[in-house]
């Protein structure tokens, strides 16, 4: 017993020390540090300002995984002499959650449930509400150049502009293959300010219109037939894909899960695609890209920079719907509200809602969700589009 006690007095603190040595407070650097901050107030803001809780907090989450030292969950796995698997090293798991980005197959599963979820009848009911959408991608391109200008390769540049079109899965998907090395700043920039659509908004849409075309009361929408909403996605797709075929992965997907929704014969795989697969498709997205934002990739003046010029996109986006708004009710004779514009952005239903939001603190007996869901659905087929365009260009 008493040799018993002696072994055990020798291993505790042994084993202790052991522990001690090999935990991850060893290996935490003050940029570790950081960013764990970071992924916190990421979490503040999702759970307790409810900013686009449903992506920040797995991006925040992944963020803190990807900050813990020593854990191995983003390691990849050791290869060979003739580069298979060695065995024994299996790799961390957000190595491999991180191939669904790399594979391109988050952002298009995503594409495909919000097409599901998508009603495109206020789109065509009032199909020059098309141009708004197109309208405000300025932002976009605008963003590009200021990029460019600041130093930024034309890859980089093009992931950076995407921010401008409030759509976060088409910034991943753009930024995974022509600029993998920046995704995490474009994504989290992407994915902050769609949840700050509330706040950054309104005094753009004031600045830009008067309080009389606030006020502008909209006739109601025309019926859309079932017809046109099938052929509406079926012709789409083949149209795109024969002009630009880089969109298609983005459009084809958005569109075939809009043919789930109104074909009227697949309710329960497009009920599927609304829930269970865009939700699980949601949740690897979130925690990868937040997977990518480890202190040595993430804490560079440039990801300052990209914050910066991605809030300058989003606010060029917005001004552009709203001028083309501002031309639109010139030519109706003041039957258009300019502010409709604003929801050519591709925050959906957001950007539409804080649209109806400002008109009726000017006239409380207008109602322009609907008028305003015509450029909102548009401005995610235009970023897409957009996104089709650069990859063009920058890919052969």
């Amino acid at each position: 017993m008493l040799e018993f006690l002696k072994e055990l007095l020798i291993f505790v603190p042994t084993a202790l020390g052991g522990i001690w040595e090999q935990s991850g407070f060893w290996g935490m650097t003050s940029g570790n540090l950081v960013m764990v901050f970071v992924a916190l107030l990421l979490l503040y803001l999702a759970i307790g300002r409810g900013f686009e809780p449903l992506l920040l907090l797995p991006i925040a989450f992944g963020c803190l995984l990807a900050n813990l030292p020593l854990s191995g969950i983003l390691d990849p796995p050791i290869l060979d002499e003739i580069g298979n698997i060695a065995e024994g090293s299996t790799g961390g798991f957000l190595y491999w959650v991180k191939k669904g980005i790399d594979l391109e197959i988050y952002p298009i599963i995503i594409f495909m449930g919000i097409g599901a979820l998508t009603d495109f009848g206020p789109l065509l009911a009032n199909p020059v509400t098309f141009l708004l959408g197109a309208s405000a991608q300025l932002g976009v391109f605008v963003a590009v150049l200021g990029a460019m200008a600041m130093g930024f390769t034309i890859q980089e540049a093009a992931g950076i502009g995407i921010i401008g079109g409030a759509d976060g899965p088409t910034a991943i998907y753009l930024c995974s293959k022509v600029a993998p090395q920046i995704l995490g700043a474009v994504a989290v920039a992407a994915y902050s300010y769609m949840s700050l659509v509330p706040l950054i908004q309104p005094p753009v849409i004031k600045f830009l219109t008067t309080k009389k075309d606030r006020a502008i009361k909209m006739d109601q929408l025309r019926p859309v037939s079932k017809l046109e909403r099938v052929l509406f996605p079926i012709i789409s797709t083949i149209a795109c894909g024969l002009i630009l075929p880089a969109c298609v992965p983005l459009v084809g997907m958005l569109m075939f899960g809009n043919l789930l929704r109104e074909s009227g014969c697949t309710e329960r795989i497009s009920q599927a695609a609304q829930n269970e697969v865009l939700n699980i498709a949601t949740i690897f997205l979130g925690i990868s890209v937040g997977g990518t934002m480890d202190a040595a990739h993430f804490l560079t003046w440039e990801t300052i920079k990209i914050i910066i010029l991605g809030l300058v996109a989003f606010g060029f986006s917005t001004a552009g719907g709203l001028a083309l708004g501002q031309l639109f009710k010139v030519l109706s004779h003041g039957k258009i509200n300019p502010a409709i514009g604003a929801a050519g952005v591709s925050a959906v239903p957001m950007a539409a809602r804080v649209v109806q939001r400002v008109v009726q603190k000017e006239n409380p007996s207008s109602f322009l969700l609907m008028h305003a869901m015509g450029p909102n659905v548009a401005g995610v087929i235009g970023t897409a589009v957009a996104a089709g365009t650069m990859l063009t260009l920058l890919t052969k």
